[in-house]
């Protein structure tokens, strides 16, 4: 047990320390975050809508969260293959389930600072009031889907393992085709109706639909003093898809992603220029 404590935290501790050594990137990309959520809840403040802002607001602070957290798993492949460290670490013996965790920990922790930022910043934008919300249902709902989303990005990390040269493409496809059908800034509704169906199989329609709950999104009670947000039972439905969406991600994803690194090692897929 100590054993697997202190490989976890070796693994955290490294994210850490190749975030410190690209920190310029790192300001570069915190900073593109604050101002397309900015000015996506600025649209909002130009209709002179409370709703819509607040609407706009909410995907923009969970879409951070939820899309830095999958990026940083899927990517930490492509990460270690652009430092050249990817066959040192798939030869290490360390379970790659150890390795995966602290990947895992350390984009859960750049996901929380990013959107904290994010908050910050949004709050200087606009008449952001958060006087009413029901932070800790939003707490709950952000750690159920945070599972889900972890075995998404692990899925999706398989993609720079199978191709040096297009894997890192592949998860920004993924990416993208999460935003567009989870209705994260409008509702599901203005979709084309043969993609409705894709948002009913992304965890973060049901993260977006309990959160806006939960900070009275759409409640007619919500003025800009006072949100009405929601109790935590008003979003059993979607904590409960989200937990078993989560159950079924997580193993799932690890059990891919093992499969495709023995591949990748039989095929010599892990040569650093792919």
């Amino acid at each position: 047990m100590e054993a697997t404590l202190r490989q976890t935290w070796a693994f955290l501790f490294r994210g850490y320390h190749i975030t410190r050594r690209y920190i310029g990137w790192v300001v570069v990309f915190n900073f593109y975050a604050l101002v397309t959520s900015a000015t996506v809840a600025l649209i909002g403040v130009a209709a002179q809508d409370y709703q819509l802002t607040l609407k706009l607001v909410v995907g923009a602070l969970l879409w951070n969260y939820l899309s830095w957290l999958y990026q940083e798993i899927s990517m930490s492949i492509a990460y270690e293959r652009w430092e050249g460290t990817l066959e040192y670490t798939f030869m290490a013996p360390v379970s790659r389930a150890v390795h995966l965790l602290g990947v895992s920990l350390f984009s859960l922790l750049n996901s929380v600072v990013t959107s904290v930022i994010v908050l910050i910043g949004l709050m200087l934008f606009t008449d952001l009031n958060l006087r009413g919300v029901n932070f800790f249902g939003v707490l709950v709902v952000l750690a159920v889907s945070t599972v889900a989303f972890v075995g998404l990005g692990l899925f999706a990390a398989v993609f720079p393992v199978m191709s040096a040269e297009r894997g890192a493409e592949a998860t920004h496809i993924f990416q993208g085709s999460l935003l567009l059908v989870s209705g994260v800034y409008y509702d599901i509704d203005v979709l084309p109706r043969w993609m409705q169906p894709l948002s009913a199989i992304s965890p973060a329609t049901y993260t977006l639909s309990a959160c806006r709950k939960l900070f009275g999104v759409g409640d007619s009670n919500s003025t800009p003093e006072l949100l009405a947000g929601a109790p935590l039972s008003a979003v059993t439905n979607e904590l409960l898809i989200l937990a078993l969406m989560g159950a079924i991600l997580l193993p799932l994803g690890l059990w891919a992603f093992v499969r495709i690194e023995a591949w990748a090692k039989k095929t010599g897929k892990l040569k650093r220029t792919g």
